[in-house]
């Protein structure tokens, strides 16, 4: 499987995903014109990986702001890593936040208590 690496721009947040070494990073903003559009290739590609995930996969999410839209994408994303998960592979989420950040931790808080994985909130200093 191909590692994908999507460049961050004003509106949409850095993405890598490397398969080889069972590694998500998405940073940044992500306000894109269209969510949907903007993570459906990494939906795809998470539906490939969960065919035959590593055995440890994990995820590093360090946003600084998403907008309504890209909040329903990333518990999409969630959801997929939940499948694997739930199939026997160690799953790791950990969700960045700056330390005065609220709704940051909050969101992370939230993503927490409806998925069914390890989530971990790490607070970074400014």
């Amino acid at each position: 499987m191909e590692t994908i690496i999507r460049e961050g721009s004003p509106k949409t947040p850095y993405v890598k995903l490397d398969s080889e070494k069972g590694l998500i990073e998405i940073k940044g903003r992500s306000i894109p014109e269209n969510s949907v559009e903007f993570y459906k290739p990494l939906i795809d590609w998470l539906d490939k990986y969960g065919t035959s995930p590593l055995n440890s996969t994990s995820v590093n999410v360090q946003l600084e702001y998403f907008n309504t839209s890209s909040s329903k994408c990333i518990l999409d994303i969630f959801k997929k890593l939940e499948l694997i998960y739930k199939k026997g592979s160690k799953v790791q989420i950990n969700w960045y936040y700056e330390e005065d950040d609220e709704d940051m931790f909050e969101a992370g808080e939230d993503y927490q208590s409806i998925i069914n994985i390890p989530f971990t909130m790490i607070e970074m200093e400014e």
